[in-house]
């Protein structure tokens, strides 16, 4: 099994699709070897991973696509995870992305994906950093990582992206203070997109604001306006995201940072391996037949019983 592992990790580094494609089943599901396949990666990759989050409906699959557009104008190589509500009864992708996303199938430059979130509540997959290593171990120049829209709790694309785009519509306005404290936080750009709607200046005006408010000496977080369906904007847009990736001369601080953030991701991963929902769910009906239940109780009995102690 090690050297089928040890094929596989040499494939994907050479770009091989259906192996990358395979790999990625491997560590999502946990099959046999994936440890040994994560215990292969090599930290010295290159690719850099880009964030791509906001609300439900900010056209974040369309900006997506616009920037598929323009980097393969530039010949780049670019790995897209879209990461995809899941049902709550199977935990399996809806798949709307790679739909949407259909053009780029047959074109070798691009490789896409989509990962079920499988209840996790960041809008991030339980496996993504994983997943997102596995892929920069192919020669990517840019990992593009789309994120559900779920809100404030979506920081966890902090701890993944090296560059994070938080994508707004000028319906959004109203809620650029609200969401100050959670999704606000965490941008590097920012987007209006659909720009050309009615308040998308009212939108800009108030994200230049918070922008000014938020800089650190001369580092202004950008904000452009983009038409992601008419490709408007997309060009400066790119250029942003070249020019954050170049001022990132200091970059041992931020890394730091993002390697805490991951490591302490997968330590949780780890300590919560022994637990799944559906003996959660067997153990509830159980309990329920008591008189005294008590959810808090039966939940520090669980976890008792169950968390892994390294």
């Amino acid at each position: 099994m090690l050297g089928d592992i040890q094929l596989l990790h040499k494939e994907i580094r050479e770009g091989n699709f259906l192996s990358l494609a395979r790999g990625i089943t491997v560590v999502e599901n946990e099959l046999n070897g994936y440890e040994s396949l994560l215990l292969g990666l090599h930290e010295s990759r290159h690719a850099r991973v880009i964030g791509i989050t906001g609300p439900p409906g900010a056209g974040k699959s369309t900006l997506v696509n616009a920037l598929l557009h323009h980097w393969l104008k530039e010949n780049k190589k670019i790995a897209v995870i879209a990461v995809d509500p899941s049902s709550p009864f199977n935990y399996g992708a809806l798949l709307g992305d790679r739909i949407r996303m259909s053009e780029f199938y047959t074109n070798p430059n691009i490789f896409i994906r989509s990962l079920a979130t499988r209840g996790a509540l960041g809008g991030l997959s339980a496996k993504i950093i994983e997943v997102t290593d596995l892929v920069k171990e192919a020669p990517f120049d840019l990992v593009l990582v789309e994120t559900v829209g779920v809100g404030q709790s979506e920081v966890e694309i902090a701890g993944l992206a090296d560059c994070t785009v938080v994508t707004l519509v000028p319906e959004a306005g109203d809620e650029v203070q609200a969401m100050k404290a959670g999704i606000m936080e965490i941008a590097n750009i920012f987007v209006v997109n659909k720009a050309d709607h009615a308040d998308a200046e009212g939108l800009y005006h108030n994200l230049r604001i918070l922008a000014h408010e938020k800089a650190d000496g001369d580092n202004e977080i950008p904000v452009v306006k983009t038409v992601a369906t008419e490709h408007n904007g997309v060009a400066q847009l790119a250029a942003e995201i070249t020019k954050f990736f170049d001022g990132q001369k200091a970059m041992p601080e931020k890394r730091l940072q993002l390697l805490t953030e991951k490591s302490w991701q997968l330590i949780q991963a780890q300590r919560m391996k022994g637990i799944n929902r559906n003996r959660i769910k067997e153990q509830l009906a159980a309990a329920l037949k008591n008189e005294d239940f008590n959810l808090y109780a039966f939940t520090k009995q669980f976890l008792d019983q169950n968390v892994r102690i390294g």
